[in-house]
Order: C-alpha cells, then structure tokens, then sequence
C-alpha cells in the first residue's frame, strides 16, 4: 500500500503517451492446486497445455458464433484505442482493447484460418507458446469486462466476450485467477462470496434491527429464511458487513418495511454476485445462480429482487432466465424452471432491480420522504457498467440510467451530474470489477480509477460534491480502496438506498 500512488491527473481529453510493457508481468496471482480442483479445473499447467488450449478455443468457437465474428470482424480501426480506463490509466499498449484482443486473434489465425496457417507472418498469426500463454494470464486479467470499448467499436465487437473466452481457456488448462476462483469456491461450499455461514448472517441482521430500533425507535425487521414471504432479496453478501454497502441494505430494509410488503433473505442463497461470468464459464454461471432457483422454491416466494450489485443484475436479468427459469424464455423441458414459473407473480417483472421496486412504491405513493435529510450532501452518480451497459431498468429505454437517477432526486434536493461523455453508457468503470477486485492488483486497480477520479473531482471543484451514489457493490468496494489514494475522503461514496435509508419516513406497518 505504501508504494502504490495515484497518477497525475491529466488535461483532457488527451491520448495518453505509451509506455511499453509498463503492465507487463503484473497479472494477478495464479490460483492454487487447491482452488483450481474445487471447481473441477486441473490443479496446475497441464503437461498437454499447448494442445487443450487450442481445442478449447476450437469449442468455444464451434458454441459461440459471436466469438468467431468478434475474432474476424477487426480492421484495427483505433475507435477503441484510447477507450480503456487501463490503458489510460497504464498507459501500456497492450491493454488497449485492440491490442489485449490480438493476443487471441493472433493465436486464432494461425490455427483456425487457411492463411493463417500458409502465411502466418503476412497476416499477424503467432504460434501459442508458453510466452504467449503468460501474455494472456498477464492482460486479460487486467480487464474488467465493462464493454465500454465496445460502445465506440464500430462493428460492435464485445471485448468482454473475448476476455471471457482466455480466461476460460486458461482454466480449462489448469492457470487460473486466484481470486475469482477462490471466491467461486466459497459460494459452492458456504453459499456467498465472502464465505459467511448463516449463523454469522442471523447474528448480524438481529444487530441491524437492533441498531434500526435504536435509531428510529421502530422495529425494522431483517428476515431470513421466512417461508412463504411475497419477495426474496437476493442480494451482495457485502451488504451483510461491509461500508458502506450495509446502509443500503437498511435501506431496502425500511423500504419493505414501509411499503407492508413480506420479504425474506436465504442462508443457503446469500449472494446475487456471479463470479462464473467473469472467468467465462458456463458451468460455473449456471451452479451459482441454481441457487437461487433452490431458494425460491423452498421459500415459495413471489417475487425475487436484486439489490445494489451491477454484475448480479447483468446475470439475473440477461441471463437468469436461460440459467434458471426466472423471467420469460424458461426451458419448457426443465421440470424445476416450470414449477417456478408457476409459483412466480408475473403481475411483477421477474426478476426485478430494487431500484425498480423501490421506484415503483414511490410512483405508487406508498412511500413519503424528507428530503432535507440529505441536505448535507450533494450528490452525483456514477453509473455502474455492467448494469449501464449490459442490462436494462423498467419500461422505458435508457430505465437502468433514470431510474436510480429518479430515486436519489424523490430523497434529496441537490443532485449534479458528471460529465456526459462519462455517465450513462459512455461511463468508466471503476477500474476493481471484472474479478480484478484483489490487492495483489492494487496497483493497477488505483491506475485504473483514474478516469472516474478526473471527472470526480472535475465535479467536486465546479459543484461542491461531496457523495457520490452507486448501485454496485464491487464499485462500493473499489472507490472506498482508492479514493484515499486521489485525496477524497472514503466515506464520500455510498448507495443509492444509503440515500433513501436516510431521507425516509417510517411507521408501524
């Protein structure tokens, strides 16, 4: 920590001035024996890794026609170049989403293209040697899949979707991510990310309705496991310990309570993040989000809400209802994603975001707020990426960037914007999602900030901010790591329903 510092600031806009191999050798650590056999990957480098990495990537190929189309569709452009916050922020070549893209393109010529094959050098083809497999390790872990190269590619290339595919080649061979699985096997073996046993769960939430009471003078009820109950909140297990995301859970908590509406929380589903997208594997997306299929089916609930966690809400609502039957499109053959089907109400999107929940009681004026009670902030958003740019809020185009932006507006009386080439779906990611939220990638988690940091404090200059919102527990996470780094003070970020905690009016219910 001592030796990590924060990059000067620049005037912008501005390209930044390349700095060669400045990232190079500063991937991630390389997962344990252990950690890579839990979840059903060979414990180490594979002998025959040269061979089972080309195989695979020939499968995901065969599975994935995006993937092919991403590989061909390339004319180096340069729209992305300067687009990373990585790049911006390393200022190292390879983490341009082109350049981190050739590295498998490269390889994919030279095995999976004729002139590839007959004239290797003429079109750009690289043999896969252990070079080049370190490359690979190196820098699509220094990606966090938040597409925003993808938003200015002009073929509509999903960067994301290729770093998906290395990651998964590299598991397949026995070289993974310490961190992203290490936090996979927890969910399999305690049911969250931070590995908390349900006891541990109960203890804190009979804490939180103490400290509500304490508070408010009402009792605020956070319950677990209630059979029967209308929602199940299935939310990010930083919310059950963390700062500042516990505020939000009081939040969603007053919400429930204020609206009369039955709610539940599960020990054996106590996380919404999905840590299977981010190594791009299937079998491990599906496992973790079965879970919660369990859940609701056991409980017998109604409704099933996401709370503040941007990749959790890009798996349930893209991807949820393939994986588990919630939403429309469940396998008609699954026994188990019918019988959801049927016990789900689908008077109510399925899932649903608590912000679009929590928005609809306030069009439904079922909930009264003061707002003054915000008064001692003032206030912009940071739009989270994977849910500005891979998923959607409401009714209306455009609902996941409103939505959030209504709320906070319905709770407070002083809300500025950032610039507007970085909000909304031009927005910069807050350089620690993706699985790259670790320490042994401070350094470039702190380099990857910069971009957001520039703007930030652009907006605290002109307008006096002093909270910035967000719905995503891993930004939550990373701004209150690196912001001390940029100067601000770490308690200047929070939720959205840290907002609505502190402005809404209680009563008996």
């Amino acid at each position: 920590m001592a030796d990590i510092t924060a990059p000067a600031y620049r005037t912008i806009p501005i390209i930044p001035a390349l700095k060669p191999g400045s990232m190079e050798g500063k991937g991630p650590f390389v997962a344990s024996d252990k950690l890579n056999e839990a979840l059903g990957f060979p414990g180490q480098l594979v002998e025959d890794w040269h061979d089972r990495a080309i195989a695979k990537m020939g499968d995901l190929l065969s599975k994935y026609r995006s993937l092919k189309v991403f590989m061909d569709a390339c004319v180096h452009c340069g729209a992305c170049s300067d687009k990373c916050h990585y790049f911006i922020g390393t200022q190292d070549p390879k983490n341009m989403p082109v350049a981190r893209q050739d590295l498998l393109r490269s390889v994919y010529r030279r095995y999976f293209t004729l002139p590839g094959k007959l004239f290797p050098k003429l079109v750009g083809a690289r043999d896969l040697t252990r070079e080049v497999l370190d490359e690979w390790y190196n820098y699509f872990n220094q990606c966090s899949e938040c597409r925003r190269c993808s938003v200015f590619c002009p073929y509509g290339i999903d960067t994301a979707e290729i770093t998906m595919a290395a990651r998964e080649i590299l598991d397949t061979v026995g070289y993974g991510q310490k961190y992203s699985n290490e936090i996979i096997g927890k969910v399999h073996k305690i049911g969250n990310n931070l590995g908390l046993p349900g006891p541990a769960l109960r203890d804190t939430l009979e804490g939180l309705e103490e400290d509500v009471k304490d508070a408010t003078g009402i009792d605020v009820r956070f319950p677990m496991d209630v059979k029967g109950a209308e929602v199940l909140l299935v939310t990010p297990s930083a919310d059950f310990f963390a700062e500042p995301h516990i505020d939000s859970l009081i939040g969603y908590a007053k919400v429930f309570h204020a609206t009369g509406t039955s709610w539940t929380l599960s020990s054996m589903s106590s996380e919404a993040g999905n840590f299977g997208m981010f190594i791009g594997n299937y079998d491990q997306l599906r496992t973790i989000a079965m879970r919660i299929r369990q859940a609701a089916l056991e409980l017998g609930v109604k409704r099933i809400v996401v709370g503040e966690c941007g990749h959790a809400w890009r798996v349930a609502y893209s991807f949820w209802n393939t994986l588990t039957g919630v939403g429309d499109g469940a396998d008609p053959n699954d026994r188990f994603a019918q019988m959801l089907q049927k016990q789900l109400d689908h008077r109510y999107k399925q899932p649903a975001h608590i912000c679009e929940f929590t928005w609809d009681m306030i069009q439904d004026e079922r909930l009264t707020f003061d707002k003054t009670a915000n008064d001692k902030y003032i206030i912009t958003f940071h739009d989270s990426c994977n849910v500005a740019r891979g998923s959607r809020m409401g009714d209306l185009p455009g609902g996941q960037f409103e939505i959030p932006r209504n709320i906070i507006k319905a709770v407070a009386n002083n809300f500025v914007e950032m610039a507007p080439n970085t909000t909304r779906e031009q927005t910069f990611c807050c350089g620690g999602g993706g699985g790259l939220l670790t320490d042994d990638l401070l350094d470039l988690r702190v380099k990857g900030a910069l971009p957001r940091m520039e703007v930030l404090q652009q907006t605290v200059d002109e307008h006096g901010v002093n909270f910035m919102a967000t719905i995503c527990a891993i930004c939550k996470a990373q701004f209150t790591k690196v912001m001390p780094i940029y100067g601000f003070d770490r308690k200047m970020v929070g939720g959205v329903h840290q907002l609505v905690s502190n402005a809404i009016q209680l009563g008996q219910k």
